[in-house]
């Protein structure tokens, strides 16, 4: 009874208090600690109850069969093994917690105790500041005093120097016209750190009174013209440099001096500046940027000075001009490294700074000899200097200068679009001499084409014409004339000559398409029509080989580029077009022999797919005449399109079959052509496609072959796996000619097979998807087409 009291109690004080630990401090409050340990009993008999609750039932699971009581003294000394086992860790579990508790008690006690003696030096100095307080208010008039004593001990400390200006500044002035620098500037730097020094004390004691300060400017007003002095001088000598190192040195090395010392003077000044916002005037200086400024400008004289003569007066004025920058380059480049380098600190990198100088020099002169109006010659000899010479033994890569730079970590002289821009100007008498030449050899070779003699023939027996050899013994010579100037230069002809290839190309591609519709008009001229053809589609290939040829003879890179693609894109169009012309010549002779396919003459007896095939084998003696890999693609695409125009004939309805055994008779025909077919083209090596192609036939006969017309669906179905790109209305022009499929038929298949619509695979060539089935009324035109056909003949 106590114990559900004190749980309902407990309970009571827990669901209307929602903090656990605030509920048990009630508790605490409440009911004393005695509460707390009777609670603590009774959770640990209902423990106890779960336990041995939970111990039957493990016992239950146990000693369920009979033969278990036998066990009963196994399971109780493991179960005793299992509990001293938890007591064990139970009890070092409990040891490890008092252990930790301990210590941490121990941590808290002397925690508590430093912070005891903190919070008393926190009160002794709190008490110690605040009665303090009034003495630093006292000392505000001595901090005055100090300001002020500094300011006079500054005063009294310049006061010599103030009262000797005059004097000082007329010294200065003597020394810097003697020459005398480091003594003028040591002077200079007296007179301005005590103008700086009263202008700083001047502006912490009053930073607004200007009428203090400009006194003190209009005082030492000489001492910026004396600094504006003293660095025309440096510059003077600066300017002179390579004549100053060699003869005196000492001079020079006194002008780098100056320098350093009011670099560190800048850095000095504006430091305080940053502490205290005063600068004096004229700071910085930068002398020493203006130093690397004067170097650049007397470098860029020093290389402009170098032309002597006009073309007016010597054509060879710029080879002398360019021998002349290389040897000033040169030598002065040397003396450089040899003697001036030992005047500058070793951070300035000396011979690098002045090595990229007269590069930027070099490179603005050749810029601007290159925006002249230079003849074919003049353009040879500067870039000739540009692209082999400067980077040459002769020149920057000189051997005395080959150990302090790195000649391949400099910047191309000129722009490459300038480049491109000389280069373009020296090739255009080469590309109008090679249009013109190019043009005359292709009307040559037209001139042939009208032959009534067969082409030559190579040492293969293949077909050709005279036109490759002699484009490429042109684009050899230019190219051997380019090698000689630059392996870039060479690239760039070749390039050239590679982008005129191909317009060249487009042009012959236009003649080739001229020459087919000439033959058109009148298919009896010229009589070697074909042969000529063939030796178009030939020259192709040979094209194609001696392009590559000048590449790995000529060309450094051997990644294709865009003119490489649209060569081969022109080339191959050409090709397959000259091909194209050729099947389209056969197919003409061919047309009225296909008119006849799948009509009633062709079902009662027809030679049509006899003389369809001696036609083919005929020409194809010919076409043997055509180079790989054109030849083998022809014969694939003639009977591809012979078995296009086969199914053609089906879907154009030509013929209605009345009963089986016309069923019967024209698939066993279609069947007998489709070997007839698959027995030409693999004597003509047509490819692998062949057994497919000539399947589509078979494959047709065999929906006609069909006897019963409950299998009817089973048979499309099975041609539409075969060929998936065949459309619904293939399927209805075939069940048209069967001639015995009823209407719900047709509309049962078609409606069956769109429900399961097979995809098919690009891989394998389409046969179905460019055979359109013509309309009623491009029925009615096609048999008006065959009809006059026939009258004409």
């Amino acid at each position: 009874m106590l114990t559900t009291s004190c749980t309902h109690v407990t309970s009571f004080f827990f669901r209307i208090i929602p903090s656990q630990e605030k509920a048990q401090e009630c508790l605490y409050k409440a009911f004393g600690y005695d509460w707390y340990f009777l609670r603590l009993r009774t959770t640990m008999e209902e423990t106890s109850r779960e336990a041995v609750a939970t111990a039957v039932q493990r016992v239950a699971g146990m000693l369920q069969r009979s033969d278990q009581l036998d066990k009963v003294e196994q399971y109780r000394r493991r179960e005793a093994r299992k509990k001293a086992s938890v007591e064990a860790r139970l009890k070092a579990a409990i040891q490890s917690q008092l252990d930790g508790v301990r210590t941490g008690l121990t941590q808290l006690h002397s925690a508590l105790l430093d912070v005891k003696d903190i919070q008393g030096s926190l009160a002794d100095v709190s008490k110690d500041w605040r009665q303090s307080i009034n003495t630093i208010e006292n000392l505000k008039d001595v901090k005055d005093a100090v300001v002020q004593h500094s300011q006079l001990a500054s005063a009294v400390e310049n006061l010599k120097n103030i009262f000797s200006v005059p004097e000082i500044v007329a010294d200065t002035q003597q020394l810097i016209e003697q020459g005398e620098l480091l003594q003028a500037h040591r002077k200079l730097m007296e007179l301005e750190c005590s103008r700086d020094d009263l202008m700083y004390e001047q502006y912490r004691m009053d930073s607004k009174n200007t009428s203090d300060m400009n006194l003190i400017s209009i005082y030492f007003e000489d001492v910026q013209g004396l600094s504006d002095e003293l660095a025309k001088q440096l510059w003077m000598v600066l300017q002179r440099s390579m004549v100053t190192v060699r003869r005196d040195p000492t001079m020079l090395v006194s002008v780098v001096r100056i320098i350093e010392r009011e670099v560190k003077i800048d850095r000095r000044m504006v430091d305080r500046k940053k502490q205290s916002g005063f600068i004096p005037p004229g700071r910085p200086k930068r002398w020493k940027d203006k130093m690397f400024e004067v170097l650049e400008g007397t470098v860029s004289t020093r290389i402009e000075g170098t032309q002597s003569v006009t073309r007016e007066a010597d054509k060879m004025w710029l080879v002398r001009l360019l021998e002349i920058t290389r040897k000033y380059v040169l030598d002065d480049l040397i003396v450089v490294k040899n003697l001036m380098v030992q005047c500058f600190p070793q951070h300035y990198d000396t011979f690098n700074r002045f090595f990229g100088l007269y590069h930027n020099a070099v490179s603005s002169r050749v810029k601007e000899l290159a925006a002249e109006d230079l003849e074919a010659n003049e353009i040879v000899s500067m870039l000739t200097w540009v692209l082999n010479t400067y980077k040459s033994v002769e020149m920057m890569g000189h051997p005395d200068l080959a150990s302090e730079c790195d000649i391949n970590a400099l910047e191309a002289l000129l722009p490459q679009d300038v480049v491109d821009d000389l280069l373009s100007k020296y090739v255009k008498t080469f590309t109008s001499n090679i249009t013109g030449w190019l043009r005359k050899a292709l009307e040559t070779d037209k001139k042939d084409w009208q032959k009534e003699t067969e082409p030559e023939a190579d040492q293969d027996g293949y077909y050709q014409t005279t036109l490759p050899a002699i484009v490429f013994q042109m684009f050899e010579q230019n190219l051997q004339v380019a090698a000689q100037i630059d392996g870039d230069f060479k690239e760039q002809v070749l390039k050239l000559c590679l982008k005129q290839m191909n317009t060249f190309l487009i042009r012959y591609r236009e003649e080739a398409v001229t020459y087919k519709e000439e033959h058109l008009r009148d298919r009896q001229l010229p009589q070697c029509y074909v042969q000529y053809m063939i030796a178009i589609i030939n020259n192709c290939q040979t094209f194609k080989e001696s392009i590559n040829s000048l590449k790995r003879k000529y060309s450094q890179s051997s990644e294709p580029t865009d003119s490489d693609a649209a060569i081969e894109r022109t080339l191959s169009e050409v090709a397959k077009e000259g091909c194209q012309f050729l099947l389209d010549e056969v197919f003409l002779d061919l047309e009225h022999h296909l008119y006849e396919l799948m009509t009633r003459k062709w079902l009662t007896g027809s030679h049509a797919v006899d003389t369809i095939c001696v036609t083919v084998e005929d020409y194809f003696n010919d076409f043997n005449k055509i180079k790989k890999p054109f030849n083998q693609e022809m014969t694939s695409e003639a009977l591809r399109r012979v078995v296009v125009e086969y199914i053609k004939a089906v879907m154009q309805k030509r013929i209605t079959f009345k009963n089986a055994d016309e069923r019967r008779e024209g698939a066993d025909r279609m069947i007998k052509e489709a070997d007839q077919f698959k027995f030409l083209f693999r004597k003509l090596a047509a490819g692998e496609d062949t057994d497919r192609l000539c399947g589509a036939i078979a494959a047709i006969a065999e929906v006609f072959k069909l006897t019963d017309p409950t299998l009817l669906f089973l048979e499309v179905t099975t041609l539409v796996s075969k060929y998936p790109d065949i459309r619904e209305e293939h399927i209805q022009a075939l069940l048209a000619v069967r001639g015995d499929a009823s209407r719900e038929m047709r509309q049962m298949i078609i409606g069956t097979l769109s429900e399961n619509k097979v995809t098919y695979s690009a891989v394998t060539q389409p046969i179905f998807k460019d055979i359109a089935v013509p309309t009623i009324t491009n029925t009615m035109t096609s048999m008006t087409s065959m009809a006059t056909a026939k009258l004409l003949k």
